[in-house]
């Protein structure tokens, strides 16, 4: 359903605090929810806050583009913290350092915590990774409709 190009450069580069993946890109829609929450807009695009039935059913490929090292900005993960829903996670002390090569794919579930470390100044390595969303519903509750869904 959706597509994101993340670009970490190395002179200027950038990091992103713990989070999970939440929001999900949606129609223009007016009426009241019982599914789907907090609106904004991001890019431009209608965002909602998902129900965790909703993220539970997507999967997140990540495909690295670059190495990814621990002077380039990696991505750390709780693991098993998907198991808990959208609640956050009490304790970091499990994250685990993602490094990859080149081509790798990491799949993920939206409700994993995970956060971007930037990268150690003075690398001269990018870090450049497609993130695509797939769900395996094809119809929202509410009336919601995904912002770009394409049938497999």
């Amino acid at each position: 359903m959706r597509v994101l190009f993340f670009d970490k450069p190395p002179e200027r580069t950038w990091a992103l605090p713990w989070h999970k993946d939440l929001t999900i890109a949606v129609k223009p829609h007016s009426s009241e929810s019982t599914v789907f929450s907090k609106p904004t807009l991001k890019a431009g695009l209608p965002h909602v806050e998902a129900s965790r039935e909703v993220l539970e059913a997507m999967l997140t490929l990540r495909i690295h583009l670059d190495d990814m090292t621990e002077e380039n900005g990696p991505l750390l993960v709780v693991p098993g913290s998907h198991r808990l829903g959208k609640v956050p996670v009490a304790s970091y002390e499990t994250a685990r350092t993602i490094l990859g090569s080149r081509g790798d794919v990491l799949a993920m579930r939206p409700l994993l915590a995970h956060r971007s470390i930037s990268s150690r100044e003075g690398t001269t390595l990018h870090r450049r990774i497609l993130h695509l969303e797939f769900t395996g519903l094809p119809h929202l509750p509410d009336g919601f409709e995904w912002h770009d869904f394409i049938a497999a």
